[in-house]
């Protein structure tokens, strides 16, 4: 293996054995997938040794995103599909911030104050969570509210792995705001300040972690058949390839880049993960974590989807898929950023700002016109020479 290729660095040793490449059922499997499901992840590692990261979120219809302050000993009353609230009832030890969905409480992304952060992903076709049953009612909750007991009740990723594995939570198929008569099938990234991280993804009813080395994160299929993946990408890399001399012919580069030659540049999540792990990668580490998080903006606009390029119809109606919001994850400062599609100023919410011992929640809508600067009275007079 070439180590001067981005992937060549890589070690895959912790990745789920099972899943080897790819078959022509799953090809299909991703091919009829709705197009609700383009969302990308990455995480990025400072110079300074703090972490950021963030992910785009697409969606084929608009999703009325919110950004949520919860203080401590917010309780939660776990939702199964017999009945709302008759799921896990427990109390947050740790104030939250992040992204809600249709105005109904339960984190879809966010951080924590001890700098945990969680992100949601559309996983259909693999998604299948357990049957609600009278022996796992007390645990059981929506997918969701997974994501308020993760953030609300952990500190590093090593807490979460260790409740996981021991199943002291389960997902039922609940119902939820905004996402039609089935559940939402979804799958779930989570790191800590240190840069640790994992995917947690419900299969044949149980939820199976697999390390995540790398930050990068996609849709289906699971997170191992994408780091499997990779070892068909081991010859990018981010330097331009030399000239090739043929007998008497000698072969120049066209223009810049030619080391990525090969990277895949469609909108299907295999594709986006390779991407997001190229980009991410061979970044050139940020000094800062502030600097850090225009880096991880920059590099998700590459994964911006336009209204229009990715289209699906149903029952005589089209729905385009595309990029709801995206955000940016400061976990060190406590710092939770986003932009969305029809406002591309970044905006931020501080928690060090908020009373994390505070009595009720607060929440603030994205919903804002793009504003837009004009400079003409800017102009200055200019020597000619």
């Amino acid at each position: 293996m070439n180590t001067n290729t981005m992937l060549g660095k890589i070690s895959l040793r912790k990745t789920n054995p099972i899943i080897v490449a790819a078959t022509i059922a799953t090809a299909f499997m991703i091919l009829v997938q709705p197009v609700a499901q383009a969302c990308t992840g990455i995480m990025l590692k400072n110079s300074d040794k703090t972490y950021v990261h963030g992910r785009t979120l697409e969606f084929g219809y608009y999703l009325d995103p919110s950004i949520l302050f919860t203080p401590r000993g917010n309780v939660v009353k776990g939702n199964t599909p017999s009945g709302k609230g008759k799921g896990m009832v427990f109390t947050t030890k740790y104030a939250t911030m992040g992204m809600i969905s249709f105005g109904e409480a339960g984190y879809i992304d966010g951080i924590n104050e001890k700098g945990l952060s969680l992100g949601t992903f559309y996983f259909p076709s693999y998604a299948k969570y357990a049957k609600e049953t009278n022996n796992n009612r007390a645990k059981a909750l929506s997918a969701s509210q997974f994501g308020d007991w993760i953030l609300g009740n952990f500190a590093t990723v090593a807490e979460v792995r260790k409740a996981v594995t021991a199943k002291k939570a389960v997902i039922v198929p609940t119902l939820i705001k905004g996402y039609g008569d089935e559940a939402p099938p979804v799958k779930y990234v989570v790191y800590d300040l240190k840069g640790n991280s994992i995917v947690i993804e419900p299969l044949n009813g149980e939820l199976v972690i697999t390390d995540n080395p790398l930050g990068s994160m996609a849709n289906s299929p699971t997170h191992a058949w994408h780091l499997t993946n990779l070892r068909n990408y081991i010859s990018l890399g981010a330097y331009n390839v030399n000239e090739l001399k043929l007998d008497r012919l000698k072969l120049q580069q066209i223009g810049q880049g030619n080391g990525m030659l090969g990277l895949p540049g469609d909108f299907t999540p295999p594709s986006r993960f390779v991407r997001a792990t190229v980009f991410s990668v061979t970044a050139t580490p940020s000094k800062t974590s502030r600097e850090g998080v225009n880096q991880v903006f920059h590099i998700l606009n590459n994964f911006d989807i336009p209204v229009g390029v990715a289209k699906e119809k149903h029952d005589g109606k089209i729905y385009s898929d595309y990029t709801v919001i995206t955000v940016a994850r400061e976990p060190n400062k406590m710092r939770y950023y986003w932009k969305t599609y029809e406002d591309q100023t970044i905006k931020v919410a501080d928690m060090t700002k908020f009373d994390l011992n505070g009595d009720k929640p607060l929440v603030v809508g994205t919903e804002s016109p793009q504003p837009i600067y004009d400079s003409s009275g800017d102009f200055q007079p200019f020597a000619m020479k």
